[in-house]
């Protein structure tokens, strides 16, 4: 059984105790396949791994609670479960967060909870919305981690989102690309925990510079 589906099975165990184990395979599997797509560059199941890795570095530092934690990782592998570079703004986000709501049911999921996962998934859309609890920071602060990789990291982030939309022209890539990531960089914060915006936003802000001064120089290999 593939890590990533044991890593499933335990959160859905501990979310739905009620849940049949062999509809928590399956479909824990339709959502790996999904994430396994061959046009993902970026995200993919290594974008998966890192969210779970920034959400456990900050259910570490007690700005999630364990039981929190569970249910932003099973959002996590919902909220880029539907992912096309082609669809139009949002849409993604609300054929995964539909993805869910279909999905969750049926592994006998408390339908609030469902909900709250679908909720969770719509605000990755636009990263603006109210964040009024420690789970709600904490997920989108765990989708935006890539933003404080490291130098090399983020660097490869930059070229693989540039291949997810090679169909979009240069400069039209490069106007887009850089409104999206001046949005963050504007903000008074870009991460919303303590945490994150302490030992987080520094790295973030100097990478977010680095990129768009190389999205500014188009005589510069395109990222």
């Amino acid at each position: 059984m593939p890590a990533l589906i044991q890593w499933w099975t335990q959160d859905l165990q501990q979310l739905s105790p009620t849940a049949f184990e062999d509809a928590v395979f399956a479909h824990g599997s339709d959502v790996l396949r999904r994430w396994t797509e061959p046009h993902r560059r970026y995200h993919n199941t290594r974008h998966l791994v890192e969210v779970f890795w920034a959400l456990e570095e900050l259910e570490q530092v007690d700005e999630i609670s364990a039981d929190e934690a569970v249910v932003a990782r099973v959002a996590a592998w919902f909220h880029d479960a539907v992912y096309d570079p082609r669809a139009t703004a949002g849409a993604n986000e609300s054929d995964s967060a539909d993805l869910a709501r279909e999905l969750l049911p049926g592994l006998d999921v408390d339908p609030d909870q469902v909900e709250q996962i679908a909720s969770l998934v719509l605000l990755t859309a636009g990263h603006d919305g109210e964040a009024p609890d420690g789970l709600t920071r904490s997920f989108l602060d765990a989708d935006l981690w890539i933003l404080s990789a490291p130098d090399s990291r983020f660097d490869d982030y930059c070229r693989q989102v540039r291949s997810e939309y090679a169909h979009v022209p240069e400069v039209a890539y490069r106007f887009g690309r850089a409104a999206l990531l001046r949005g963050f960089a504007e903000r008074e914060r870009i991460y919303r925990t303590d945490f994150a915006h302490a030992e987080w936003e520094p790295p973030a802000r100097d990478n977010l510079e680095r990129e768009l001064a190389r999205l500014a120089a188009p005589d510069l290999e395109a990222t």
